[in-house]
């Protein structure tokens, strides 16, 4: 993951996703954080938008959250 802080709408559509669908799971971040093999701190970052994300990153946060990708990839993409 880049370190780079980005305000892309794309970013900011996929961490606002993930963060709804870790919400409606009643999942915590750190719980998000461990399922997923991240650093809570990157989960904090991926749902405010601020990082840009490896494929490999949103294929495990979908495992994470049991959900098709289509729920967390933002439409336009």
């Amino acid at each position: 993951m880049s370190k780079t802080k980005s305000r892309s709408p794309w970013l900011k559509q996929f961490g606002d996703n993930v963060r709804r669908e870790r919400a409606a799971i009643e999942m915590s971040q750190q719980q998000l954080a461990e399922f997923a093999d991240l650093n809570i701190r990157n989960v904090q970052r991926i749902e405010a938008g601020e990082i840009d994300v490896l494929l490999t990153t949103v294929v495990r946060i979908r495992k994470a959250l049991n959900c098709p990708l289509e729920r967390l990839v933002p439409k336009d993409f």
